[in-house]
């Protein structure tokens, strides 16, 4: 059986959240019908929306369903900036986010004059919180990573928001690579603040946790002023039009609360393999050299392999049974560095010869041990491979 390491990318479907989908999947009625069908189908979808509200400490009208992380970014980010007051133009964006905040960005930058105010990151892959304090003042929005996908490190949320509420800025959390995996509190997160300001906006992928492809959420603050993405209906407080997904909201809120009870142990238990395989990679390859903060998410080892690309590791890794990826699945089959090392200061050919291992809940320690076996030979045959192409002319 393939040895499965990539669970940043996407994790298996708990049983639980499958038969939650197939069991309301089958049931007939649209939930803004009023007729008996269309009530219960109501009540299905008020019953999760409650029910993902009580694991992410929030109120159940801030739970907006959406079709995954990249639509819930895309709705706090767009619908944010078009809701700014109309003297601020500027985005705090910190180094290394997700894509699906960065390219958002560009576009409102390209499409609609957003200036973008950079937060570097800090080494080893942290936001730093004074300059992004700094880069505040009269901005129409601020947007931050939970923990980032790639390196894994858990970033300063309580502070950064803390210096949003301060700023009188609106902060999205892209806590898409986190939930689940973390305790993620949104009225903690929020704290003392008042109004439209500090965190207003919270994404998550239900994939990411053992709920379907296609299923998401984004937290709204009831006191956020945000424009909807999408037009023809009231949905959802009106920042969500369409017919709303009952099996989908259904099964996710499942995943959630199974993630949520085995969340502590799973936290012990995956930092343990994870420790595991740094040590049976130090072991084996020593020149690794191993990326991110101290405070990371528990499942996740990025790993920089000096004169090796990460491309061929992934593929010489991949024929020996072993799934890993060089970065995040979103820029899967690009061939260009990590945005995220390159933040980090270090060269081109270091962003070029990492490897993410992610852990999940099916990994085991004769996982991680078939890894470590098959690292010596697939890291000596692709630095000789990197020495043959640099040799040609």
């Amino acid at each position: 059986m393939p040895v499965y390491l990539d669970h940043a990318a996407t994790t298996p479907l708990r049983d639980a959240s499958r038969d939650a989908w197939l069991a309301t999947a089958t049931m007939l009625g649209n939930a803004s019908s009023v007729h008996g069908a269309g009530q219960e189908a109501r009540r299905l979808l008020e019953d999760a929306r409650e029910r993902v509200a009580a694991v992410l400490d929030c109120d159940p009208i801030e739970v907006v369903f959406t079709s995954g992380g990249t639509e819930s970014v895309n709705l706090a980010l767009q619908g944010l900036w078009h809701a700014r007051r109309e003297e601020t133009d500027a985005v705090v964006l910190p180094d290394g986010e997700h894509h699906a905040t960065l390219d958002t960005v560009e576009w409102l930058h390209a499409s609609h004059g957003a200036v973008v105010r950079p937060v570097p990151l800090r080494d080893p892959g942290v936001i730093d919180v004074a300059a992004f304090r700094a880069a505040l003042p009269d901005a129409a929005l601020a947007t931050a990573l939970f923990a980032n996908n790639e390196i894994g490190s858990v970033n300063p949320v309580d502070g950064l928001a803390a210096a949003a509420a301060e700023a009188d800025v609106p902060l999205h959390v892209d806590a898409v690579a986190a939930v689940g995996h973390l305790p993620v509190r949104f009225r903690t997160l929020r704290g003392a603040a008042t109004g439209s300001a500090g965190l207003v906006a919270l994404s998550l992928s239900g994939h990411k946790f053992g709920a379907p492809v296609g299923t998401g959420a984004l937290i709204v603050s009831r006191y956020a002023r945000l424009d909807p993405l999408l037009h023809g209906g009231r949905q959802q407080r009106a920042l969500r039009a369409g017919t709303q997904d009952v099996a989908g909201a259904s099964a996710l809120a499942v995943a959630l609360e199974e993630a949520e009870g085995e969340r502590a142990a799973e936290q012990v238990r995956l930092a343990g393999l994870a420790e595991r395989l740094r040590a049976g990679i130090r072991a084996a390859v020593p020149e690794a050299v191993f990326l991110g903060a101290a405070d990371r998410l528990p499942g996740n080892v990025h790993v920089l392999f000096p004169g090796a690309e990460g491309e061929s590791l992934l593929f010489l890794l991949d024929m020996a049974g072993i799934r890993v990826s060089t970065g995040s699945a979103c820029q899967a089959g690009v061939a260009e560095p990590s945005h995220v090392v390159l933040a980090l200061g270090r060269p081109e050919r270091d962003a070029r010869s990492v490897l993410r291992m992610t852990l999940g809940r099916t990994s085991t320690e004769e996982d991680v041990d078939a890894v470590v076996r098959a690292l010596p030979d697939a890291f000596a045959r692709a630095v000789a491979s990197g020495a043959r192409a640099g040799g040609r002319s």
